[in-house]
């Protein structure tokens, strides 16, 4: 019998274990090579797991378990052959006996009432009914609810983790009843998610965290966008959005003002000659960061295309650890879900972040008018440790300029050239 042993693999640097979120497969199935069988959380990303041969699998970790890696989470028998038809197993008692199918049938066919009727009397009481496992006992103390509040569903009427999760809280204070439901929920944060807080609460209590404001004309963009968006998408299979001129804008200033594209290690600064941008995108596993590689040398269209193709592997769930690791600064927009002004959260190991929010038509004066104008705020979050204020104020303003004044400053004064048009 070859059984083949599948090992938790590395999903990257650094990262020594991994929770299993999710069994995408059960306990004796039959798998085939390559399927995914489980979602894994590391402290980065939401991964699958697929098989790495056909074959018939036994799990040997629980859902929620955390494993190393390199820890042998199953087992696959590959000797085993692909079950024919939905349920094989049925058909074995029939090459056993021709006649008993007919005997059981007669036997069956009178007392079935009777059976029935026995099955529904009072299942024996044992030491278990009502008895909570010391999973379950832990989380029932911590809510307060009593034992014998709770109807267990485990074997003899035990009471699971499943139902002490499940279990309501009881109501503070007054006990009038209500008609609407007071029941709660429990459930696990992911690894992805608990590392993410503690690098949040990390970032306010070991960095100088400042955040600097400004305002941005939207108008030279929309038009733009509007001039030229359509053909843009023909030829180049891509829509023309914001975060290109911001992206644009963005590697100009960090060119302009070095130390914001810096870090820092200890007692050291490292300062980078390239500008890796992490561009924040909402997935189903939550906010994700990938990295444009290099963005200083991305033409308008290779910054669309570099972020409609990260953006459909973190929705689809395919990201690696690898496309989110190595950003040099990072630009978010809270305006996408309606966020009007906001202070973004600097992304460690960076020194600081770029918040864009939504664009809202405001009167602005204009040579000594009243104007209405598409008008955006940017926040700049940034490290003091590193950047000073100078630094910080004349980068948010080099984004300004290049965002006020794209034709000339980001496009060098020829808009479908730089469009490749």
């Amino acid at each position: 019998m070859s059984i083949l042993e599948m090992k938790v693999p590395s999903p990257g640097e650094s990262i020594t274990e991994v929770e299993i979120a999710s069994w995408l497969v059960k306990d004796g199935d039959y798998v085939e090579k390559d399927q995914p069988i489980a979602e894994v959380d590391s402290d980065k990303a939401t991964l699958d797991l697929p098989a790495e041969e056909s074959g018939i699998i036994t799990l040997k970790a629980e859902e929620g378990e955390v494993v190393q890696v390199g820890q042998v989470v199953c087992l696959i028998d590959m000797d085993a052959k692909k079950p024919e038809g939905s349920a094989p197993a049925a058909e074995a008692p029939k090459a056993e006996n021709a006649e008993a199918p007919k005997a059981e049938q007669k036997v069956v066919e009178k007392p079935a009432i009777v059976q029935e009727a026995k099955k529904e009397v009072a299942k024996p009481i044992s030491y278990a009914t009502g008895t909570p496992s010391p999973a379950a006992k832990k989380i029932l103390d911590e809510k307060g609810v009593d034992a014998s509040q709770v109807s267990g569903t485990g074997k003899d009427g035990r009471i699971t983790k499943q139902d002490a999760e499940t279990a309501s809280v009881p109501a503070m204070g007054s006990q009038t009843s209500t008609s609407g439901s007071r029941a709660s929920s429990t459930t696990k944060l992911s690894v992805l998610r608990r590392k993410l807080a503690a690098r949040l609460v990390s970032v306010k209590n070991e960095t100088a965290m400042l955040t600097t404001f400004n305002e941005v004309d939207m108008s030279e963009i929309f038009r733009i966008r509007k001039q030229y968006k359509d053909e843009f998408a023909a030829k180049h299979g891509v829509g023309l959005g914001f975060m290109s001129f911001f992206t644009k804008a963005v590697t100009r200033a960090l060119q302009m003002y070095p130390d914001v594209n810096a870090s820092i290690d200890g007692d050291f600064k490292i300062n980078y000659d390239f500008c890796d941008i992490s561009i924040a995108v909402s997935g189903p596993k939550g906010l994700m960061v990938p990295v444009l590689r290099n963005a200083e040398t991305m033409s308008f269209r290779g910054v669309e295309a570099n972020i409609k193709e990260l953006a459909e592997k973190v929705r689809d769930g395919k990201i690696t650890v690898d496309e989110m690791t190595g950003g040099t600064f990072t630009v978010t927009n809270g305006g996408v879900f309606g966020s009007m002004l906001s202070t973004p959260i600097i992304n460690p190991p960076q020194s600081a972040i770029l918040g864009m929010h939504n664009i809202i038509q405001r009167p602005v004066a204009v040579d000594g008018q009243v104007v209405i104008r598409p008008m955006m705020y940017v926040a700049m979050s940034y490290d003091h440790r590193i950047i000073d204020g100078r630094e910080s104020v004349g980068f948010l303003v080099a984004v300004k300029e290049g965002i006020d004044n794209p034709v000339e400053i980001l496009m060098g004064g020829d808009e479908r050239k730089a469009l490749e048009l």
